[in-house]
């Protein structure tokens, strides 16, 4: 499953597991994503997250993939922007920790329901140690569970059984986003794209701005699992035209970063971003745009530009509601410095003069 990234939309967020405390509290704090090997108790496991997609709105059932193991597929056309899962943790444990690793997560599990314990047991795992065995050392599955299935919850790291059944997908092929709500408490899932029935629901592991190379090579060590996304299936020549996109997209992006040095000014911050949502529409990797629509209002504001920041807010309120939801604090920002355009944080903090 994807392991978390610290990102400003999910957007956060698309990421091996080490058996010291040292390599644990950094996988912890990368945040782990599914792996879709090894279920156990597959009969069980569809019932119960059947109930659960009929009860959030019937969207999507978990059902056995071939080559894949278990996995989220739609029963009815989803639209983009769709809340697809809203989700407590079963429990979250501190990034950093100084105590074992595999203790704190038994203990953890100890205090859910049964019923909790089931969810959590029943998902996959990888890494685990070859020289134990799972029913003498059951708190080494739960370490391992956990290892392969959490992502980031604020400054915590928590399990998500319903959102961990979301496969991997690169570039354009992923087709959800998820995001933590501090506020709140929950993980929310949000469909990106259009999503038709019968289609898988893939969210990311990490950041795939990267060649199909390092993309496969990390999954592979991190994951145990060689990808054939879409993305990642595509024949040579394809493949090495979207390699060079996203590279460009990367490229771009380090450049754009540098406007907050003072090293570029308000015309090529601007340029630079819609170079890279050129490029991300090429691609169809239309992930981190609200985050991407956010900083060119950002640099549009301070500078005093009020069209170009209404006109850059507007979209990024747009994205924020399709990536994270109409009612999420980045939306609703948006909606208020549209609504008073020199209330906007940055207003006025640069000359409007440099370009």
């Amino acid at each position: 499953m994807a392991k978390s990234r610290k990102r400003g939309n999910t957007n956060t967020s698309r990421r091996g597991p080490a058996r010291s405390h040292v390599l644990f509290v950094s996988i912890l704090a990368g945040a782990v994503g599914i792996i879709c090997f090894y279920i156990f108790r597959y009969d069980w496991a569809r019932k119960l997250w059947s109930e659960h997609s009929v009860e959030d709105g019937g969207f999507f059932e978990v059902t056995q993939l071939p080559g894949k193991g278990m996995g989220l597929v739609a029963l009815r056309d989803i639209e983009p922007g769709q809340l697809l899962i809203r989700e407590k943790p079963l429990f979250t444990v501190p990034s950093q920790i100084s105590s074992s690793p595999a203790s704190l997560i038994w203990s953890s599990l100890a205090r859910v329901t049964p019923s909790e314990r089931d969810a959590f047991l029943n998902l996959s795992y990888v890494h685990f140690p070859p020289h134990l065995s799972p029913e003498d050392h059951p708190e080494e599955v739960a370490l391992a569970i956990f290892q392969t299935n959490a992502v980031s919850a604020g400054d915590n790291v928590g399990i998500f059984p319903q959102m961990a059944r979301l496969n991997h997908g690169c570039s354009s092929a992923f087709n959800a986003v998820y995001s933590w709500r501090e506020s709140e408490g929950v993980l929310v899932v949000h469909a990106l794209k259009e999503i038709r029935k019968g289609e898988e629901l893939l969210t990311t592991y990490t950041d795939t701005k990267r060649p199909r190379r390092h993309r496969r090579e990390y999954l592979s060590t991190q994951y145990g699992f060689s990808c054939t996304c879409a993305v990642c299936s595509l024949p040579s020549q394809q493949s090495r035209a979207s390699d060079r996109r996203l590279n460009a997209m990367v490229d771009k992006y380090q450049r754009l970063s540098t406007w907050a040095q003072g090293s570029i000014g308000k015309d090529e911050a601007i340029k630079l971003t819609n170079e890279i949502w050129a490029l991300g529409e090429e691609e169809g990797y239309w992930s981190e745009r609200g985050r991407l629509a956010a900083d060119a209002a950002w640099v549009a504001a301070a500078h005093s530009d009020i069209d170009a920041m209404k006109a850059w807010a507007l979209r990024a309120k747009t994205w924020y509601s399709r990536e994270l939801g109409g009612d999420s604090e980045q939306a609703q920002e948006m909606e208020s410095v549209l609504e008073r355009p020199q209330s906007h944080r940055a207003w006025g903090t640069r000359s409007s003069t440099k370009g």
